[in-house]
């Protein structure tokens, strides 16, 4: 495993992808629907590719750096 949270594997499931982003599952799912996330639909199945997740990871940062938002919240 890498030195961030997300795993080894491809793609998660919804569950996996929570836990690794510590968001709920409530929340992924929203994003899910609202295409906020990137995730591919195999079937009924719903995954999310760990290379596209962290790409999406480093765009949020970047975007929060950029706008100010995030950091400490003291």
């Amino acid at each position: 495993m890498q030195n961030n949270s997300l795993p080894d594997a491809l793609a998660l499931r919804p569950r996996e992808a929570a836990k690794a982003l510590g968001v709920s599952e409530k929340t992924l799912w929203t994003w899910t629907h609202d295409n906020a996330i990137p995730h591919i639909r195999m079937g009924r199945a719903i995954l999310y590719p760990v290379d596209a997740l962290r790409r999406w990871m480093d765009s949020k940062t970047a975007e929060n750096s950029q706008t100010g938002e995030g950091g400490n919240r003291d």
